[in-house]
């Protein structure tokens, strides 16, 4: 019997439930450990989940010679340090995304994994989406011809939530961008690559923290027009035309069950489930990578962090949005 592939989590919030339900329907897949800052914490969640270990530090987790992978689900702000620090103990790391808050994070991390020669990925689980993935391949083959606009938005409100909390307070990195603001510039970078230019435009809370941005990401022959923010919602439906039809990400797009194809008002609808919620397939990449002991995955590599980070970086900086942590 293939032995299974271990996981550790740590940052024990709802992200982690989600994910730790979907890690139930991969084979090859047990969740071993997990950790909180909370001891009590972690072993209400460990027993939700019937996790061997638990453990009331991370560094504990790190240490426990058991686990294979490590799932990083805290803040946007600790994500550097604790994968660094996981790296450096020689775990394989999935990193939530943005995988760091700028470009210099980034490469510390990547540098951390080429250094002791281990895994790691953003947690980007939307390129693994198999609407999405199909998608790609019909973009990246021309059955529509070239695409000439592309439309993505993320938007809810959240502006009657805590101004301590992660999503309105600049100290932990808040902010529609970074949180929700990824999704429309991954899809775009994913399908049309890194732009030509960048226009964006940002609103602010009082906090500080923006929670509105519009960006046009500029593409020879070709425009994406994107939108996040916490002060309202949108109906999160993507489109992606070429010059000989268009296809719909259904809503939400990031979690697409389907897509459409609509060719000169004959529509074509395609239904793709995912697997539980669908952290299912982010997960099944990393154990094909680690099974053929890579750094990296050749679906969302390091230099896709990479550049999908330094777009980030770019609207921040035409916006003047600088973290407090970053002055």
């Amino acid at each position: 019997m293939k032995q299974k592939i271990r996981w550790g989590i740590i940052g024990l919030g709802k992200i982690a439930h989600s994910f730790a339900k979907d890690l139930q329907l991969v084979k090859d897949a047990e969740l071993y450990a997990v950790a909180s800052r909370s001891k009590e914490k972690a072993e209400d969640f460990g027993s939700a989940y019937a996790v061997s270990r638990t453990f009331g530090s991370y560094e504990e987790l790190f240490a426990c010679k058991e686990v294979d992978v490590v799932y990083i689900a805290t803040p946007h702000t600790a994500h550097c340090n604790w994968s660094i620090m996981a790296m450096e103990a020689g775990k394989a790391v999935l990193c939530e995304k943005p995988l760091g808050v700028n470009t210099r994070e980034v490469e510390a991390m990547i540098a951390a994994s080429e250094k002791n020669n281990v895994f790691l990925m953003e947690a980007l689980w939307s390129r693994f989406n198999p609407s999405i993935s199909k998608v790609k391949e019909i973009v990246d083959s021309r059955e529509l011809g070239p695409v000439q606009y592309l439309h993505a938005d993320f938007a809810f409100y959240a502006l009657d939530r805590s101004e301590d909390g992660r999503l309105l307070n600049p100290s932990l990195a808040g902010g529609s961008l970074l949180d929700i603001g990824i999704y429309p510039i991954f899809l775009a970078y994913l399908m049309l690559g890194v732009p030509d230019s960048i226009l964006s435009t940002t609103k602010s809370h009082a906090t500080g923290v923006e929670v509105q941005a519009a960006m046009i990401l500029e593409y020879p022959g070709c425009m994406a027009l994107l939108y996040s923010g916490l002060t309202s919602r949108s109906e999160m439906k993507a489109e992606i035309s070429s010059t000989r039809g268009s296809i719909y990400l259904h809503s939400r797009w990031h979690e697409s069950q389907g897509y459409t194809i609509d060719r000169s008002g004959e529509q074509e609808y395609y239904e793709l489930p995912t697997l539980g919620k669908g952290y299912s397939h982010e997960i099944e990449e990393v154990h094909r990578c680690i099974g053929a002991g890579k750094r990296e995955s050749e679906l969302w590599s390091h230099t896709n962090s990479l550049e999908l980070m330094r777009i980030l970086d770019q609207v921040r900086q035409e916006n003047n949005l600088l973290f407090p942590f970053e002055a």
